[in-house]
Order: C-alpha cells, then sequence, then structure tokens
C-alpha cells in the first residue's frame, strides 16, 4: 500500500481562511494581523484585554528519543484535534521549525501523517519571519560590539573574551570556527570568532521567555557579550544595542496562529535550542493558547529529562504556570531499542528486550508524577508490527505505577486516532488534582541545582565538577547569578552523560565540564560535553529532494 507523504496529506487538505480559524479561537479580528490568507499575528494586547479565563494546560513529553523514533509532535496536535473531537475548545501552542533541520536530517517539525499543522511548506520554511528577525538582532549586536572595539574600545572589551556570535538559520560547519576582522586596520579588529544556528541564540531563549515588549528590552539589555581586560562583564545595554535589537523584534514577539488539518487553532511561535537553552515555545503563545481555550496542549523538546524538566523548572517558574496533566509519549520500537536491539531488529515480538527497556519510561514517568507531582498517561504510539502481548505489558508495568497507558493512532487516523486519549487527559484534568514542585529551590547554590537536576531525575549518584568548572561557578556566584535557574545541556540519549548508556542507567555521576551564564534569558548554562551550535548537514541533505514546479509548488519537503 503507498503512503502519501506528509506533504501530499497537507497539500491536500482544504484549509480555512485564518479569520474562520481565529473566530474559532475567540480572537476578535481587531487583534489579527494577516500574513495571506490562512496565516496571522495576533497584537500582544488580547492577553491583556481578553476577559476569558485559563483553560488547563497539558504537556506532551516523551521517552529518551531514540532512531526508531516517538512522535511527540504528532501526537501533541492528534491529541488537540481528538480534544476537539469529543466536544472541547483547545488551543495547542508548539515550536517553530529551524530551517537547518529542515534541510539536513530530521526535516521539518510540523507533526507528521494526519496530524499536522499547516500550512506546513510556509511553517518549515521562511513562516512570518520571526527567526529572521531573530537572527538580525543577534548580528546586529555582534556588529555593534566589534564597531565599540573599532572605535577605540571604551570599555576595555578583551578581544580573547568575547562570548558573542554571529548566527544564520542554517546548517552550515564552515563557519563554526571563522577568522575575521582581516585585511587591515580599516576592516576591522582581526580575531578569532563563530557562528551558532539561529536557534542556538540567546535572543531565541530571551524571546521565548519575554512577557511584554519592556521586559523583552530589559532582557535583552542584560545580555552579556564578552568581558574586560580586567575580567569584568560586558553587557548589550553598555553597548546602546537594546532599543534597536527591540524595534527588529516587535513583531516577532507576536505569536503566530494557523492550524490543524482538522481547523484546531494552532500558536506556532519561538523554538530555541533543547540542550543549551529550555527548548519550548514562547511564553506569550502559551498564555494567549491557554486564554483562547478550554484546553490547550503543548510540548517540550527531547525527552522528558530535558524537554519536561526545564518546561516545568524553567519556563512555567518565569511565567508562572503548572499544567494540569502531563502525557508521556512513547513506541514499542522505541523500547525495545532501549532494551538492546538494533533499528533493524524491531518488528518480531521481543518481550525480553521490552523488559530491559521499559525501564527508561517508567523512570520518565516516575519522575512526573512523583518528582513533580502531576497527573500524568502514557500514550503508545502504535505501529503495525507492535503484538498484544507487547503492548499488555507496558500497560500492566505502567499500571503498577498508577498510570494508564493509552494507544494512539493519530499519525494514521488524525484526530479520531486520539480520542481515546483524550477522554484520558480530560479525566486526569478532571479529578486528579497534582501538587506541583520544582525539582529545586532557586535560593540552592549552583552545585546544589545540579546535584537535586541529576539525582532526581537523571537517577545519578551526583556530580563531578571540573576545575574550569570550579573557576565558572565561582565567578558567576560572585557576580550575584548564582539563585538563577540551571539549564542542563547533555545528551539527549541517555539519561546520563553518557550517550550510549540506554534504558534507566545507574551508578553514575555526570561530569561538569563549563558553566556560563544566558543572563538576558536568565538562566545558567550547565555544559556536560561539547555541545554542537552549528550543526553540519549529512552526506545526502534533504534539501536535494526539494524543487518547486512551474506553478510554485513545493515537493520534497517531507
Amino acid at each position: 500500500m503507498a503512503y502519501k507523504t506528509d506533504i501530499e496529506i497537507a497539500q491536500s487538505c482544504e484549509m480555512r481562511p485564518i479569520t474562520e480559524i481565529a473566530a474559532k479561537a475567540h480572537v476578535d479580528e481587531k487583534y489579527i494581523e494577516q500574513y495571506g490568507r490562512y496565516k496571522a499575528k495576533i497584537d500582544l494586547k488580547l492577553l491583556s484585554e481578553s476577559k476569558r479565563e485559563n483553560g488547563k494546560l497539558i504537556l506532551v513529553t516523551a521517552i529518551t528519543p531514540t532512531p526508531a523514533g516517538e512522535g511527540k509532535t504528532t501526537t501533541t496536535i492528534g491529541l488537540a484535534d481528538g480534544l476537539a473531537r469529543i466536544g472541547k475548545d483547545v488551543t495547542v501552542a508548539l515550536r517553530e521549525p529551524s530551517l537547518g533541520p529542515v534541510f539536513g536530517i530530521k526535516g521539518g517539525a510540523a507533526g507528521g501523517g494526519y496530524a499536522q499543522v499547516v500550512p506546513m511548506e510556509d511553517i518549515n520554511l521562511h513562516f512570518t519571519g520571526d527567526f529572521h528577525a531573530i537572527g538580525a538582532a543577534n548580528n546586529l549586536l555582534a556588529a555593534m560590539l566589534d564597531n565599540h572595539i573599532h572605535q577605540g574600545n571604551k570599555l576595555g572589551i578583551d578581544t580573547r573574551k568575547i562570548t558573542w556570535k554571529r548566527c544564520v538559520d542554517m546548517n552550515d560547519r564552515q563557519l563554526r570556527f571563522i577568522a575575521d576582522g582581516l585585511g587591515g586596520s580599516k576592516n576591522g579588529v582581526p580575531r578569532e570568532d563563530g557562528f551558532d544556528i539561529t536557534v542556538a541564540s540567546e535572543i531565541m531563549a530571551v524571546l521565548c521567555l519575554s512577557n511584554s515588549i519592556d521586559d523583552l528590552k530589559a532582557r535583552l539589555s542584560r545580555i552579556i557579550v564578552g568581558y574586560t581586560f580586567d575580567d569584568k562583564p560586558v553587557t548589550c545595554g553598555e553597548l546602546n544595542a537594546a532599543g534597536a535589537m527591540t524595534a527588529l523584534l516587535k513583531d516577532a514577539l507576536k505569536p503566530n496562529l494557523v492550524q490543524t488539518l482538522e481547523g484546531t487553532p494552532a500558536f506556532v511561535h519561538g523554538g530555541p535550542f533543547a540542550n543549551i537553552a529550555h527548548g519550548c515555545n514562547s511564553v506569550m503563545a502559551t498564555k494567549l493558547a491557554l486564554k483562547m481555550g478550554d484546553y490547550t496542549v503543548t510540548e517540550a523538546g527531547f525527552g522528558a529529562d530535558l524537554g519536561a524538566e526545564k518546561f516545568l523548572d524553567i519556563k512555567c517558574r518565569v511565567a508562572g504556570l503548572v499544567p494540569d496533566a502531563v502525557v508521556v509519549v512513547a513506541t514499542v520500537r522505541a523500547l525495545k531499542m532501549h532494551g538492546g536491539r538494533a533499528k533493524t531488529e524491531l518488528s518480531d515480538e521481543d518481550i525480553a528486550a521490552l523488559e530491559k527497556g521499559i525501564p527508561n519510561l517508567l523512570r520518565h514517568v516516575s519522575n512526573i508524577k512523583n518528582v513533580y507531582k502531576l497527573p500524568c498517561v502514557v500514550a503508545v504510539n502504535r505501529f503495525p508490527t507492535d503484538t498484544d502481548a507487547e503492548i499488555e505489558f507496558i500497560i500492566k508495568k505502567c499500571r503498577e505505577l498508577g498510570v494508564n497507558t493509552v494507544l494512539s493512532t493519530v499519525w494514521a487516523d488524525g484526530g479520531r486516532g486520539g480520542e481515546e486519549l483524550a477522554r484520558e487527559v480530560v479525566r486526569l484534568c478532571e479529578e486528579e488534582k497534582g501538587d506541583f514542585t520544582f525539582s529545586y529551590e532557586l535560593d540552592m547554590s549552583i552545585e546544589e541545582k545540579i546535584e537535586a537536576i541529576v539525582k532526581k531525575v537523571y537517577g545519578g549518584d551526583g556530580i563531578n565538577i571540573t576545575p574550569n568548572a570550579k573557576k565558572q561557578i565561582e565567578r558567576l556566584t560572585s557576580l550575584g547569578l548564582d539563585k538563577l535557574p540551571v539549564c542542563v545541556a547533555k545528551t539527549q540519549y541517555s539519561f546520563s552523560d553518557d550517550p550510549t548508556r540506554l534504558g534507566a542507567p545507574s551508578g553514575f555521576t555526570v561530569t561538569i565540564k563549563n558553566v556560563k551564564v544566558s543572563a538576558g534569558a536568565g538562566f545558567i548554562v550547565v555544559l556536560t560535553g561539547d555541545i554542537m551550535t552549528m550543526p553540519g548537514l549529512p552526506k545526502v541533505p534533504a534539501a536535494e529532494r526539494i524543487d518547486v514546479d512551474p506553478d510554485g509548488k513545493i515537493t520534497g519537503l517531507f
């Protein structure tokens, strides 16, 4: 049987005018700024002027990722459509995709199968220009920094201690390490430099955590771009760049409204890295979605140890949000990979491999229930090769933790395949009240906060801090920055800092190699290894398959 590709499914659906979707989301026409017929930005005034009460917030997260795939975004969209099908007033809040992965290996991030947001080509490409604005603001700051040095360096910036990089929203390994300012004194000051991909820019995290234009400007002002010869931080505010950067970002701060294949209102906005940043869509979009629906479904990047941890410990803390229910997405195939099976060996029934791999799911579920104390359900994306015995095994193990398991077929069936999950989510929201708790408190030391995450969330024994990282912690503490939340950057493929340790490893320590501050975003970044902030393209990039016909129709995007 020949299946339609994601883009073929998306292009075959009949989209509704965005004005209809806005009306469905209780958004008055005066707040809509249309970008064509099917996209719009929403005026920020709606948040303060709306009299509607906030709805219920559902977070979708997942087990530790594997090459077999889990389907978190697809589940998020399918669940929202499922809630709509059972008569609920629902919105969905998602991240915007980065161009780099679209043209690289991963592809886009608009869902899949019959659970997608549309117009998927626009969302995966330029959309409403948010990422271009973020890149421009980032690079304006870089230009003003280098110009300050060229024009006499009044602040005494040490060019060996510059931390701010330029960015471009593309996978381009050639730009990771460069030398610039060459060509003589008229052409700048020579120094080693490099580019990040736009989603790794601190400005992306700043935009996604800002509550207003004034908050955005204040956060931009606090960004540290480097250090002086006597080791004092230099900020964006000291370079007088925050006002101009805010001017570039004022429209990008407004959430984008689109729709799912089934016409559910979708706020798609922002997309910071889920390692060196917090990996969630914007605070503004989530708050707007909550105001405009009785139920809002959102997601966080990577597995629950990274995405959900940062959503709960950083985003919820900053925005004053509390989820009413959490969905942990898993597949039988991925759990068998955690149990030691190769990707090519997942089609046969293997309860033994499942038994070895299921502790990964159970640890994530236990964290949501017992560390963060939130109601939880497991959603299993069912594949045709999954056997009843394998499914029953997962249901039994989760039931022992007091958590229900629901089968989901949203990729193949859209909202209809998410109705059962929707009913369980509604039940959790109405019948099981959480007692939300953070995994650490802000008044703890930087070391204590990191250790709390490693022990409570990862299941490790503790941390090992390198001498270099100890010095960095001491410096941040002396600058009064030690009371910020921590954002741990580690491999997404394991609870530990070793990507080869699958399942639910124990008896490990996590090595802290570097600790730096994202003062504008308002968190401390804790690096456990070398995190790539400028990806490269693969041997056969997805870009080679993308084309446009004479009528302007895009093919090969998925």
